[in-house]
């Protein structure tokens, strides 16, 4: 067989084939469809097996002395925060005469900010009424903290207010003293120096009016923020619905498992390095994709098709093996049962031309243990092969998997038809086979592609070597035909593809 440079080759694979990703992402559906359906009961058993503990909900409108309408929700949090204390925590127990400490009970509620004024407060307990009973003693303490916290930051405003008043007014009076003191003179300093303490005069009363509305105000502010801030949502249990959420969470689980299945499959496609398509197995092997044969399927109408490929496929192998000078051989990597059927197959094809003779070199039981039938060809052992007399035709059935003897493959065949699974050998192993038959002299005529990607489109043809692709063809001695004539030498002949369903028949 002949490939291209390496060079050439290199440079025309890309780093990620998302095609061959894809479809083997696809035929690898057993494992994430799997995970998917084990997420789902999984989600599903959980809902029923694990329900969610009584819970009651309420909801708290917070008032704020510094809202604004552009705030970005800094207060709510803070509001928030501060109901995950041991202090509100502490007087919500006190409030139900609940022994329980601060720290424990902490664990079984959260706070939520809806908008930037309002609070919603979820607890759990082991009843309904239990929850709803702790939700009102939360969002009482919350409330009555946050009140007292608004009165003492007034206060404290105000009382600061008012002291910078006093300081004013011990000042004012001061300076109307300054002023008793001095008398009208007709001296121009004499006049500027009462000038000025009146105008300071004038400023302190200023001040100190603009001291007195502020103090005020504070004072006046509390009451709105305090009324503002109420339970505008009396506490009340939560329904749960069991259907509702063991359909929820399969879904979720659904979801969860269908993304660990596609992501394990993509990462074991990429590691693992598999070819699926046509044209990569081709390459890898440096033989062209002459046949294919779908993987059987328990619907009627698919299993005549198979039926159709598995005959059509048998004629043209049959019509190889009798154009081949050379006594050809069938070597499978991944489908063992699938080839020895086919060379039974051909066996019997071959039947009427006269004796036919299976030379079994599989690893397995598939020929050498099944039972014969009236009418089979004859099986015979790998260390039966050079038995075989001349007049009888031969045709050998061996495995290229890991393990195989390289240097016993001659003896099933000059010439081989490779019969591979599409998706089982690594990128590495099918260079290692092609490689190895190089070795042995041994011309591959082709590739028969076992249980191929329905939707597989690519060219599995090598359209850059001759028009047969043999690795290791040289020139072999004539074969002796039953008479004793010298046989004429010929190429092998393309065997013709095989259409895999009844549209590429017709």
């Amino acid at each position: 067989m002949t490939t291209s440079k390496t060079s050439e080759s290199s440079a025309s694979v890309p780093l990620l084939d998302l095609q061959a990703l894809v479809v083997a992402v696809r035929r690898r559906r057993r494992l994430w469809c799997s995970l998917a359906l084990l997420g789902l009961l999984v989600g599903a058993a959980l809902a029923v097996l694990l329900p969610p503990p009584p819970t009651a909900v309420t909801k708290v409108l917070v008032a704020h002395k510094e809202d604004q309408p552009n705030d970005t929700g800094t207060l709510i949090r803070t509001d928030v925060a501060l109901l995950h204390t041991t202090r509100i925590a502490d007087k919500a127990l006190q409030s139900l005469k609940s022994p329980e400490k601060p720290e424990d009970f902490m664990q079984d509620y959260r706070g939520t900010g809806l908008t930037n004024n309002l609070l919603q407060i979820t607890v759990t307990g082991d009843s309904d009424a239990q929850a709803v009973a702790r939700a009102k003693a939360l969002a009482d303490a919350f409330v009555a903290d946050h009140m007292r916290r608004m009165r003492d930051t007034a206060k404290a405003e105000s009382k600061a207010l008012l002291d910078q008043r006093d300081r004013m007014r011990d000042e004012l009076v001061q300076v109307n003293k300054e002023i008793g003191e001095r008398s009208p003179e007709s001296d121009p300093k004499a006049s500027a120096g009462i000038e000025s303490l009146f105008a300071r005069r004038a400023e302190l009363n200023s001040r100190i009016a603009e001291f007195d509305q502020r103090a005020a105000e504070a004072r006046t502010g509390t009451p709105k923020v305090v009324s503002g801030t109420q339970i505008v949502d009396d506490p009340r249990a939560v329904r749960y619905s069991l259907p509702k959420a063991a359909v929820t969470d399969a879904a979720i689980g659904l979801v969860l498992g269908l993304v660990l299945g596609l992501a394990l499959a993509a990462v074991g496609t990429v590691v693992a390095d598999r070819p699926v398509l046509r044209r990569e197995i081709a390459a890898n092997l440096g033989a062209s994709v002459i046949a294919e044969l779908p993987r059987r399927s328990g619907r009627r109408w698919q299993r005549r098709r198979t039926r159709a490929a598995r005959t059509r496929l048998t004629a043209s192998l049959a019509r190889t093996v009798r154009d081949s000078a050379e006594p050809v051989s069938l070597l499978e990597l991944g489908c063992a049962r699938s080839t020895s059927e086919i060379a039974l197959d051909v066996a019997r094809a071959l039947a009427a031309d006269g004796p036919v003779v299976i030379v079994d070199g599989l690893p397995g039981p598939q020929l050498a243990g099944r039972r014969p039938k009236p009418g089979d060809p004859t099986v015979v052992g790998g260390e039966r092969a050079a038995a075989v007399p001349d007049r009888e035709r031969r045709l050998g059935v061996g495995s290229v998997a890991p393990g195989t003897a390289w240097t016993d493959l001659r003896y099933l065949g000059t010439e081989t038809v490779l019969v591979v699974r599409a998706g089982h050998g690594s990128a590495a192993w099918l260079h290692t086979v092609a490689r190895q038959l190089a070795d042995q002299r041994i011309p591959v005529i082709g590739v028969v592609l076992i249980d191929p990607d329905p939707r597989d489109r690519t060219d599995g043809t090598l359209w850059d070597g001759p028009h047969i692709a043999l690795r290791g063809h040289g020139e072999r001695p004539a074969r002796q035909n039953v008479q004793g004539r010298p046989r004429t030498e010929r190429l092998p002949m393309w065997a013709a593809r095989v259409p895999d369903s009844d549209q590429e028949v017709q």
